[in-house]
C-alpha cells in the first residue's frame, strides 16, 4: 500500500514526484546506521529473520506515503545484549529524521518491530586439532 499521491509538489517548472522505493531505500540505511542493529528482517509474513546487506536494504521496510505525510514500518534483528527499547527508540528518531530532512514528508509513524536477536561473535572457532584433516 505504498502510495504517492499524483500531485506531490507543484512548481513553477512543474510537479515533483518521490517513488515509495525512495522512502523505504531512505528508511532502510537510516536503521542499520543505528548501533544494536544487527540487520533487516526479511518481512513481516514470514516470520523468518535473515541479515541482509545494502543489496536488500528496502527488506523489512514498508511504507505509507501521502502528499505530506509518510508512515513507516521497520522490521529488524537485534545484537544480543543491547537494551531493545532505547535500540528501537534510536531507530524511530533516525528514520524520521532522516525521511524529513531529505524528502520534506511529515514522519508520522515509525513502527519497530524486532524479529530476532543475533549473538555477536557466535561463530564457532575453528580448530585444526578438534578436526583432522582427511585428505592432504
Amino acid at each position: 500500500m505504498s502510495i504517492i499521491a499524483a500531485d506531490y509538489e507543484k512548481t513553477e517548472m512543474g510537479t515533483i514526484q518521490i517513488a515509495p522505493e525512495v522512502i523505504e531505500i531512505i528508511a532502510g540505511m537510516a536503521t542499520t546506521e543505528v548501533p544494536g542493529v544487527a540487520g533487516m528482517s526479511g518481512g513481516f509474513a514470514g516470520g523468518i529473520a535473515e541479515l541482509l546487506g545494502r543489496k536488500n536494504i528496502t527488506k523489512g521496510v514498508k511504507v505509507e506515503v501521502g502528499q505530506r505525510e509518510a508512515s513507516i514500518d521497520v522490521s529488524v534483528v537485534i545484537e544480543y545484549g543491547t537494551r531493545i527499547p532505547e535500540v528501537a527508540s534510536a531507530v524511530q528518531s533516525s528514520v524520521k529524521h532522516a525521511i524529513e530532512s531529505m524528502t520534506g514528508l511529515q514522519v508520522v509513524q515509525v513502527n519497530v518491530h524486532i524479529h530476532d536477536v543475533i549473538f555477536k561473535g557466535a561463530e564457532k572457532p575453528e580448530t585444526e586439532e578438534a578436526s583432522p584433516q582427511r585428505v592432504k
